[in-house]
Formats: C-alpha cells, structure tokens, sequence
C-alpha cells in the first residue's frame, strides 16, 4: 500500500474521504427533505422528530458509527438528558429520542448547519449575560407547549469512562414544566469490544484532530441506555441534581457490564482503582 512520507496512507485517504462524500450526501438530503416539507419557513413540530431521527442515523452511519438501543426508548415527552462524550452524540441521541436540541442563538446564523439547525426546529437560546435562569425559563416555556427538549447536563465532554459532575440549574425547566427529567447514556465501542478511543472529543483535543480520529476509525457502535425517568414531583432542583447523578453514574456502569468484553471491563476497574 502507498504510504507518503507522513505516514498517511492511501487507505486512510479513501476511508475518509468516503465519510466526508457521505456525511455531504446526507446534509444535502436532509436540506431537500426540509425543503418539501416547508421546515425552513415553519417546522411542523409534531412531525419532525422522524425526519430528525432519519437524518441523524444517517449521519451517524456516515462516520461509520451504528446506533443500537440496548433497550426500547420509548418516545414519551419530557426533559431528556444524556452523558456527553463526543460531538457525534448529537447525531446519536437525535437517532433515538424524540426530542429537540438546544443551540446557542448564534449557531442558527452558521451557513448551513444553521438553516439545518433552524428546519430541525432547534430551541435557540438567547443568554443574556449567561443567566442560566432565563435558559430554564425559556426550556420550560417550550417543555410547556408539548415539545420535548434535549442537553448534556455535564456541561463538558468527557473519556465516556464515567459521570462528570451533573450541572442541575437547567433541571430546574422539568419542575416548572412539571414533566419527567428521561436520562439516557451513551458509549462507544470497538468491534473487539473495547472502549472506543477515537470517538471521544476531550481535553486538548482540537475539533480538527477529533474529526480526523473519528474519519480514521473503523466498526464503532454506539450502545444508547435508556434509564429510569425521574418525575419532579416533591422534588426540588437539588435533589433531582442528585439522583440524576447517581441515575447516570449506575446506569453507565450497567451499560458497560452489558457491552464490553470481561478483559475490558477488568481494565476499567483497574483504572478507576488507581485513580481512587
């Protein structure tokens, strides 16, 4: 196999370059579909969460990444939230859950990923001085109107190793909307069954090297856990904050348990023991 100097090889070029064909064939498919049914002048709201899921499974499956609910999720509304380990998890979630994506207001001004993000019916948050009160305001207000909504309550990407602290301000939108808080986790993993260490985006890692990782990387699925719905009933934000934590914490774990190897799993807990 030809190889330049660099180490990059013609095998590498052609895999990715047949994901970006991919990924640009699946962006301009999702703009005809907006297009026949009138998402850039209003969203049909109650219709669009299929295209949606369409769209993101493809565009998943144009990275290479498969999408497998490890259990049925069941596509009830509510305040859907999830673990955040890489960019590609918008398109996993989007794949699965019903429910609409937050962006900041700028984002919608992007050439377009913006008219894309605008036909999705994305929730656009305008942030004032970054008041997260007023972004829960403005989730409650949708949430109120029959709409379910999605965010990353880690606030932060992480190695998909395990729960970063849960940031609950934002939960605060499920206790006014008076609807159930749905938790979802996610991992990637190896054909092999290991943990995936291309997918996650982390640390030092720059979008640009994150993106050449995950077009260089092969036979990835992403496993998607649905838990245990939290209702907000008698419970103030704190208290949801913290049996959110615990609630994705297990149910990471259980996930793990579920999909990767013995040898793998071993590995983990002997990581986790160091760290401790």
């Amino acid at each position: 196999m030809s190889q330049s100097k660099s180490g990059f090889s013609l095998r590498q070029q052609f895999g990715r370059g047949k994901k970006i064909a991919g990924m640009t064939t699946t962006i301009a498919g999702g703009l005809r579909t907006a297009q026949r049914i009138g998402a850039f002048r209003q969203p049909p709201r109650e219709r669009l969460p299929r295209y949606i899921q369409t769209f993101c499974r493809k565009m998943a499956g144009s990275f290479g990444v498969k999408v497998v609910a490890v259990e049925r999720v069941e596509q009830h509304h509510g305040l859907w939230v999830s673990n955040h380990v890489s960019w590609m998890d918008i398109p996993v979630v989007g794949t699965l859950s019903p429910a609409f994506f937050l962006s900041k207001a700028e984002i919608g001004e992007w050439p377009v990923f913006g008219k894309l993000a605008h036909a999705a019916g994305t929730v656009f948050i305008e942030r004032g001085s970054g008041d997260a009160g007023s972004v829960a305001e403005q989730i409650a207000d949708f949430l109120k109107k029959g709409y379910s909504v999605i965010f990353f309550p880690e606030a932060t990407t992480t190695d998909g190793k395990k729960i970063k602290r849960i940031h609950g301000k934002l939960l605060q939108a499920a206790i006014d909307a008076d609807v159930p808080v749905r938790p979802l986790v996610i991992t990637y993993v190896n054909k092999d069954g290991t943990l995936s260490k291309e997918l996650p985006y982390y640390g030092k890692l720059t979008m640009k090297d994150s993106l050449k990782k995950v077009l260089d990387s092969k036979d990835i699925t992403a496993y998607v856990l649905p838990l245990e719905p939290i209702d907000p009933k008698g419970l103030n934000k704190s208290e949801i904050t913290n049996i959110l934590q615990a609630r994705m914490q297990e149910g990471l774990t259980e996930l793990h348990n579920r999909v990767l190897t013995k040898t793998a799993l071993e590995q983990l807990a002997e990581e986790k023991a160091s760290k401790a």
